[in-house]
């Protein structure tokens, strides 16, 4: 198998994992997609700004903005990127709790992975 292969071979087990993760996220089973993290995990704060490190900080982390925030993410396409991160194309939609629309576009998530959890993402920008 070529290194081209076993990269898209990763980036298929990667993807399955996280077309799950953003359908628990959707559903708001923060458990299950708790699940899918390292302990140590490295997540951005998208909404107020900044990073959160650990699965408890980001399940604090989400419990705030769902109280404040409506966001649904839809993966749209996945990349292999060359230093081993999986860039993922979302479609995000954000409504307050109000019903309001905040943002309505493209964007990018970009994992690193560890023994096949998610150790970090970062947020990218748009992408129209």
């Amino acid at each position: 198998m070529t290194t081209a292969q076993n990269t898209d071979t990763s980036v298929l087990k990667e993807a399955e994992l996280l077309r799950k993760v953003y359908a628990a996220f959707n559903r708001r089973d923060v458990e299950a997609v708790l699940a899918a993290m390292q302990g140590d995990v490295d997540w951005p704060n998208g909404w107020e700004g900044g990073r959160v490190r650990g699965k408890g900080a980001v399940r604090e982390y989400w419990l705030r903005q769902f109280q404040a925030l409506n966001p649904r993410v839809h993966p749209q396409g996945f990349t292999a990127e060359s230093d081993g991160r999986v860039a993922v194309r979302v479609h995000q939609i954000v409504h307050d709790v109000a019903g309001n629309l905040l943002f309505d576009g493209v964007i990018q998530h970009v994992y690193e992975f560890r023994d096949g959890l998610i150790a970090s993402m970062e947020i990218g920008n748009s992408l129209s």
